[in-house]
């Protein structure tokens, strides 16, 4: 994500700070201003990285826009763009196709990433990882248990892989969190769940550690995808690390 994103940075960072587009000419502190001006859409947005990215190119305001539509659509964002330009007297707004862009190399490596077991969970690691990766892209589907629903949910995803080598983890992601123990995050291996309370108190979603800071998960911006632990820290409530 960040080599394609860092091309528009130049634009976009000077005008979120009140700048005419293009009047920072310092690439590396035009860099850190984006970063920074991105930090602050993903909070609105709430961590939906698609909304997030949209409301980039196009300006916040289009986060309360698409929120009152239902979220992050191509065709809201195409109506936006459209009411923007008529507004503005211009024959264009922003780029419509901006997050499909941008999840090119956000998602483009993702199938790259191996995780070694250390021996120390009781199952095979990079079995369960694989078997998880074949659904990467994978749209979130709230209750999804199997690949027949179209997608999963969070504590689906680990319900049906742990249930292909025969490993029972049926339930929601407290009920999974209730299933394991807690593990201090110093000792943290790949193979771990991790927990987050997000929309209602207690455990509501889980993922797998995969390392390297990373969690392997379905969640409602990115479908089945791998998202980072701090990051999602910073964004909801963290309730740690958990062993099975």
């Amino acid at each position: 994500m960040n080599v394609y994103m860092s091309c528009g940075f130049k634009k976009q960072s000077s005008e979120s700070i009140g700048l005419p587009p293009g009047a920072i000419t310092d690439p590396e502190y035009s860099i850190q201003i984006g970063v920074k001006y991105f930090a602050e859409v993903m909070k609105q947005a709430k961590g939906d990285i698609n909304l997030a990215l949209q409301s980039y190119n196009f300006g916040n305001g289009f986060i309360g826009y698409a929120l009152e539509r239902g979220g992050y659509s191509k065709e809201i964002a195409t109506q936006f763009s459209s009411m923007m330009a008529a507004k503005q007297g211009w024959s264009r707004y922003g780029d419509t196709n901006y997050v499909d862009h941008v999840m090119r190399y956000y998602n483009g490596g993702n199938g790259n990433v191996v995780v070694v077991g250390d021996g120390t969970q009781s199952f095979n690691v990079e079995e369960v990882h694989n078997i998880m990766k074949e659904y990467l892209g994978r749209p979130y589907v709230w209750g999804g248990r199997t690949p027949a629903a179209g997608g999963f949910d969070c504590c689906g995803l680990l319900e049906y892989a742990f249930a292909q080598i025969g490993i029972e983890m049926y339930g929601t992601a407290q009920s999974q969190y209730n299933k394991t123990k807690p593990v201090p995050e110093d000792q943290i291996r790949p193979g771990d769940f991790v927990f987050f309370s997000t929309y209602k108190p207690g455990a509501s979603h889980v993922g797998m550690y995969v390392g390297n800071g990373q969690f392997i998960n379905a969640n409602s911006s990115g479908g089945t995808s791998y998202s980072s632990v701090e990051e999602w820290k910073n964004l909801y409530p963290f309730l740690g690390f958990r062993r099975i």
